[in-house]
């Protein structure tokens, strides 16, 4: 940008010079190069200033490496390159039998856990009705107890004698406290038997719980057989074939998907540039793809951090002279196209040349609009490599 102001001004002096008929001497071009020093000067502050540029404009478009949740043989991939895909449509599939085994396996152990369930209510039915037999035994035992002491209390108190021996009443007593311990017995089996009942989580046997939360897992390994798009986009190099093994290591991904959706145009300008600059300031963008057309835009966003300022979680201190940091870097800023692009091939990547005109110095943004078409020009010439 700044050699097209220099030969423009070159240019024009020449002009002036043949037109006009001036002497080229030590004074006059002495003249033209410090007015055109001062000249071009004062013009690339202004711009700079008020009407930045840059040449490091870009599309930026995030990709996600796909990686399997679980691990198996590849038994299809229907996918084709670089086809356009919707949200959920097909990626690849893994063998899911292995995964079917198990969760039949959970199903039958989840049936099984259900049944003892059953089981455990008719223990507990029947330890209730063992409570209900021994206490009626014990009441029985407790009458015929009381019968014979109460018989030889009468008839000792009407001057007889006793109508059974000490023997018989002593037997009676021992029954009744035999009696007595079958209902405490009973009592203890019916409590255990309602804990095993009635012991849950959230109104759920443990142990029915347990299966279900593993069939759960199961059933979403097996639904996790069928890789599926992330969102809107496709999958470019696909060298995944069928009989491969798909296995869920993070540093092994198995293709590459790419969000049609989530794309960016990011210019770079030097920290001095975007002093003036506000969101919704008018922009003009050249692609080097689409020589000759300019694209007219606006800011969108400045990204108000830079890379040269992150901090991750480390085991070492932070070090100003790292070559990272060295760097003053530069600037982010989000620019949004007004103008329809589907005409033109602009894959993600593809770089540009941002000019931004803000509300200062208003009559100089035509200087800066003439030397971006200049630019957008210059890439008709080009070499294949």
């Amino acid at each position: 940008m700044d050699l097209l102001l220099v030969l423009t001004y070159a240019a024009i002096c020449w002009t002036i010079f043949k037109v006009f008929r001036i002497p080229v001497n030590q004074w006059t071009l002495a003249t033209a190069v410090l007015g055109g020093i001062f000249l071009i000067s004062t013009l690339l502050l202004l711009m700079s200033y008020n009407h930045p540029y840059s040449s490091d404009g870009r599309i930026y478009f995030t990709s996600a490496p796909v990686i399997p949740v679980v691990g198996g043989q590849v038994v299809e991939v229907p996918v084709t390159p670089n086809a356009p895909l919707k949200k959920g449509d097909i990626l690849f599939r893994i063998d899911p039998r292995p995964y079917q085994f198990t969760v039949d396996q959970k199903k039958a152990a989840l049936a099984e856990a259900e049944q003892s369930v059953l089981q455990l209510k008719a223990a507990l039915d029947a330890a209730n009705a063992a409570v209900t037999g021994a206490e009626a035994s014990r009441d029985r035992s407790q009458q015929a107890f009381e019968k014979f002491q109460q018989s030889n209390e009468n008839a000792k108190s009407s001057g007889k004698g006793a109508v059974f021996s000490e023997l018989e009443v002593e037997n009676r007593r021992g029954i009744y406290l035999t009696s007595e311990a079958t209902v405490d017995t009973a009592r203890a089996q019916a409590a255990q038997a309602r804990l095993a009942y009635e012991s849950d989580i959230n109104g759920t046997n443990p142990t029915v719980a347990r299966l279900q939360a593993e069939l759960n897992n199961a059933e979403y390994e097996l639904d996790q057989t069928v890789v599926r798009a992330p969102s809107d986009g496709y999958v470019t190099q696909v060298f995944l074939r069928p009989g491969m093994m798909a296995n869920p290591l993070p540093l092994r991904p198995v293709m590459v998907f790419i969000d049609s959706q989530d794309r960016m145009l990011g210019a770079a300008f030097i920290q001095n540039s975007l002093q003036r600059v506000h969101v919704g300031d008018e922009a003009e963008v050249a692609f080097k793809a689409v020589p000759g057309k300019i694209f007219k835009a606006r800011v969108q966003e400045v990204i108000d951090v830079m890379a040269q300022g992150q901090l991750q979680p480390s085991g070492a201190l932070i070090d100003p002279q790292s070559p990272e940091r060295l760097s003053p870097g530069q600037t982010l800023a989000r620019i949004e196209l007004l103008e329809n692009t589907d005409d033109y091939q602009l894959p993600g990547g593809v770089v540009a040349e941002v000019a931004v005109y803000t509300h200062h110095w208003h009559h100089v943004a035509v200087l800066r609009k003439v030397l971006l078409r200049m630019s957008s020009w210059m890439n008709y010439v080009f070499l294949e490599h």
